[in-house]
This record gives C-alpha cells, sequence and structure tokens, in this order.
C-alpha cells in the first residue's frame, strides 16, 4: 500500500476530489495547509500598505491506497490540479506498512 500526500492550489480541490472518485478512490483526508516553494510568496496590498505573504495557502489531500490503483490516482491528480503556473504543488508517495480500522480492528487493504 501507498500514501499520497497531494499538495494543491485550493480552488482546485473539487475537481481533484471528483478525479479521485472517478478512478475509484473511497475516501481521503483534506488539510488547509500554508507554505511556499520555488515562488517565495508574494506582496498584497491592504489598505493602502504593502505586506509580504510568505506562506501561501495550499489544500492538502491524503489518501491510502493499494498498490494497483497509485499510479491512475497520480495521474487523475496530475491532470486535475495542473494550471501550467507556478505554485501548482507536489505530490509526495509514501510505502505504508499498516493500516487498523479502529472501529472493527480491520487490517490493511481491508481497512481502507
Amino acid at each position: 500500500m501507498k500514501k499520497i500526500e497531494a499538495i494543491i492550489k485550493p480552488f482546485k480541490l473539487d475537481d481533484v476530489r471528483e478525479a479521485l472518485a472517478e478512478v475509484g478512490v473511497a475516501g481521503m483526508t483534506v488539510s488547509e495547509v500554508r507554505g511556499f516553494g520555488r515562488q517565495k510568496g508574494h506582496t498584497e496590498l491592504y489598505r493602502g500598505a504593502e505586506y509580504n505573504v510568505d506562506f501561501l495557502p495550499k489544500m492538502k489531500v491524503e489518501v491510502v491506497l493499494p498498490d494497483s490503483q497509485v499510479e491512475q490516482a497520480i495521474e487523475a491528480i496530475t491532470k486535475t490540479a495542473q494550471t501550467g503556473k507556478i505554485g501548482d504543488g507536489k505530490i509526495f508517495v509514501y510505502d505504508v506498512q499498516r493500516v487498523i480500522r479502529i472501529r472493527t480492528g480491520e487490517e490493511n487493504e481491508d481497512a481502507v
């Protein structure tokens, strides 16, 4: 099993959620996060004063999948989250050793 973490632009969340559902992803965790990469933030004007926004708002989508679904999920995220502009985000893929559903005690793929 693998865990996919995707950092995406907030306005792309609904598109990514729908695309993942279409490839069979049953559940996910979504968090509002802030960060920066190469774009290094930007300057905004508020009530006539300029200030730097160092950490930009992003969404983090986390899913745990059987190995057989990983490539489809990555492709779905990439296609729907891409705008072609700086700050589109990143996808991280991790190995998952074990998953346990707390309610039933089911493990691994049965728990996902």
